[in-house]
C-alpha cells in the first residue's frame, strides 16, 4: 500500500490537470488438478491448484491511471485472490511513466520509476498483467510473475522509421534496480511452473519441505522467501534492444542480472546472484495467426557468509505459442521445453529438474468484455527431489480449466 500512498500523493502536489481511468479483470474459475500439492501450497506441483476439482476467484485484478497534462502518468495495478491456499489481495505495480514527444529525427525517450515488473513478457499484455490468450502463463512468465519484480528506474530510447519513410523503428532500453536479492529461490527450490498468479508486494512464498531445508545442510534458510527484499544494497541492471517491423512483428534481445553480493544473509533471507539472457519475438502469420516465441538461459548462486557454493544452478525454459482468432473465437496452443541444472555439490539439495509442457486454449467472447475459455494443461516433468517427499521422480500433472472472464 506504501506505493499507493506514494503515487497519489505525489499526484497532490504535482497540481496539474489529469485525466483519471479505472480497467480491471474478474476472473472466476472452476478446474481440475491431477497432480501433487502445488507449490503455491509448499508442495512441488507444477500448476497453481491443489489436486482435485474447485471453484475459485482466480484474479480480481485492478488498473487505476493518472494521465496528466503533461508527458507524466501514474499507474497503480493491485490484484486479489480467494483460492483457498493463499486468499490475499495486494498491489502488484505502482509506477510513474514518462513518454516524451518524438524529435523531428524521429528519436523519442520513455521510462518508468517504480515498483514493476522488467520489460520481458510478451504474453502478459492484457489489464493487470493477465495474458489474453491463455488461463495459465508460460513457465518464464509464471517465474516473472511469482518472483521477478523490483523498484527500479528504466529509460528507452526509440527510433521512429516513420520520420525516415521507413517501417524499422528500434528501441534500446536500460534499467537500474533494488529490491530483488533473493530472486532465483523459487527457481531453485520447486522449478519451473504454469501459473496465473502474481505474488503481491507484502506476500513471502513459503518453501517445500525438502531434507536441505528441512534440518538439513540449509536449515538456517527462513521457511518462506521474501521476493522482494533488499539485503546488499547493491543496484542491478537490465538492458534491451529491440527491433520492430511495423504491422508484423517484433525481436528482442535482453540481458539481466540482479548483481547480488551472495556473502550476504539477514533473518534467513540469503542473496541470490542471478543472470539471465533472454530472447522473443512476436508474429503476425498468414491465415491471421499470431505467433509468440520466448527463449531464456541463465544461472542462480547462493553462497554461504563465507563464499562458499551452497546452491548453483543453471536454469533454461522455451516456449512457442500459436494463437488464432476469428470472429468471436480465440484458440491458443501452446508447447514448452524446461530443465534447471544443478552444478553445486550441496549432497541434501538436488535441484536438478527438467520436463515440457504442453496448453491447448480455447475462449468464445459472449459480449464486450465478457469471455468464456477452456483450457487444457499438460506437464510431463523428472525432479528428484519428489522422490523426498514420497513422490516419483518422474511425474505426469494435468489440469483442467473453465472461466468465466470479465474485462473492463
Amino acid at each position: 500500500m506504501k506505493y499507493w500512498v506514494w503515487i497519489l500523493g505525489l499526484y497532490s502536489s504535482v497540481g496539474l490537470a489529469a485525466e483519471q481511468s479505472i480497467s480491471g479483470i474478474i476472473d472466476v474459475r472452476a478446474s481440475y488438478t491431477d497432480g501433487i500439492t502445488s507449490y503455491v501450497d509448499g508442495g512441488l506441483g507444477k500448476f497453481r491448484f491443489n489436486p482435485d476439482g474447485q471453484l475459485s476467484l482466480a484474479q480480481m485484478g485492478l488498473s487505476y491511471n493518472i494521465d496528466w497534462d503533461s508527458p507524466l502518468s501514474a499507474h497503480v495495478v493491485a490484484n486479489a485472490y480467494w483460492d483457498g491456499v493463499r486468499d490475499n489481495i495486494g498491489i502488484t505495480e505502482a509506477y510513474l511513466k514518462y513518454k516524451g514527444l518524438p524529435w523531428d529525427n524521429g528519436l523519442r525517450l520513455s521510462g518508468k520509476l517504480g515498483f514493476l515488473y522488467p520489460e520481458i513478457s510478451m504474453e502478459n499484455i492484457a489489464t493487470a498483467w493477465s495474458s489474453p490468450y491463455t488461463l495459465t502463463y508460460s513457465g518464464i512468465n509464471s517465474w516473472l510473475g511469482e518472483e521477478v519484480r523490483h523498484i527500479g528506474a528504466q529509460m528507452s530510447l526509440d527510433y521512429l522509421g516513420k520520420f525516415h519513410d521507413s517501417r524499422h523503428d528500434f528501441t534500446f532500453s536500460a534499467e537500474l534496480f533494488q529490491n530483488n536479492d533473493t530472486t532465483g529461490a523459487m527457481l531453485a527450490w520447486h522449478g519451473w511452473t504454469n501459473s496465473s498468479r502474481q505474488t503481491l508486494a507484502q506476500e513471502k512464498l513459503p518453501l517445500s519441505e525438502l531434507p536441505s531445508l528441512d534440518g538439513g545442510s540449509l536449515s538456517s534458510q527462513a521457511k518462506e522467501s521474501d521476493p522482494f527484499l533488499e539485503l546488499d544494497d547493491r543496484i542491478g541492471y537490465h538492458v534491451k534492444t529491440q527491433w520492430r517491423m511495423q504491422g508484423l512483428g517484433r525481436l528482442e534481445v535482453g540481458y539481466y542480472d540482479n548483481d547480488a553480493d551472495t556473502r550476504i544473509v539477514k533473518e534467513g533471507q540469503y542473496a541470490w546472484l542471478t543472470q539471465f539472457v533472454h530472447i522473443g519475438t512476436k508474429w503476425r502469420l498468414p491465415y491471421n495467426i499470431e505467433l509468440i516465441a520466448q527463449y531464456m538461459k541463465g544461472n542462480t548462486l547462493m553462497q554461504s557468509p563465507y563464499g562458499m557454493d551452497i546452491v548453483d544452478n543453471g536454469f533454461d525454459s522455451a516456449f512457442i505459442l500459436f494463437s488464432h482468432r476469428w470472429q468471436k473465437h480465440r484458440l491458443s496452443a501452446r508447447f514448452e521445453d524446461f530443465s534447471v541444472t544443478d552444478n553445486d555439490l550441496t549432497l541434501d539439495d538436488d535441484n536438478s529438474e527438467e520436463g515440457q509442457g504442453m496448453t491447448v486454449s480455447y475462449s468464445y467472447q459472449f459480449s464486450k468484455g465478457w469471455f468464456m475459455q477452456m483450457e487444457y494443461n499438460r506437464i510431463d516433468s523428472e525432479r528428484a527431489a519428489r522422490a523426498e517427499q514420497g513422490y516419483s521422480k518422474d511425474l505426469v500433472e494435468q489440469q483442467w480449466q473453465l472461466a468465466s472472464r470479465y474485462y473492463f
